[in-house]
Formats: C-alpha cells, sequence, structure tokens
C-alpha cells in the first residue's frame, strides 16, 4: 500500500489528493462527533410547527398554553 501510495504521488499529486479528500469525504461524517448532535437537534425539534389553538378542555394532547412543557426537552443541550 505504502509503495502504490508513493508511486501515485509521484506521478500524480493532484488526482492522490483528491482522492484522499474524497475518501476522507466520505469516511468523516461517521466518525464526527458533530453528526450524533446533529441527529439529537432533529429528533427535538419537530419538522412541522404546531399552530396554536383554543382547548376546549376535550384535547389532553394538546397544551393549554404554549409555554407548557410537553414534548421532548433539550435539557441535554444545556449540559454540553
Amino acid at each position: 500500500m505504502g509503495a502504490f501510495l508513493k508511486n501515485a504521488w509521484n506521478k500524480e499529486p493532484v488526482v492522490t489528493v483528491s482522492a484522499g479528500i474524497g475518501i476522507l469525504a466520505v469516511i468523516l461524517p461517521f466518525i464526527s462527533p458533530y453528526t450524533k448532535y446533529a441527529a439529537m437537534y432533529n429528533q427535538a425539534v419537530p419538522y412541522n410547527y404546531p399552530v396554536p389553538v383554543r382547548d376546549d378542555g376535550n384535547m389532553p394532547d394538546i397544551p393549554s398554553h404554549p409555554t407548557d412543557k410537553i414534548g421532548p426537552n433539550l435539557d441535554w443541550l444545556k449540559k454540553l
């Protein structure tokens, strides 16, 4: 492997560097800690934001006030 890389570097350094950058671009997301936190952000934040509705007392899954703490919390974000 080392001999191949040395030969490739001597003949075509630009192609060798671009291939290395391409391989790094494929591998880096799997080993990056930012991928874990991005997934946690995406799970905590809803894709569609809810429209405020008036509670008539017959809607247990809708908070009575927008500031009620119902749903996933972001306490893990404060501990970073």
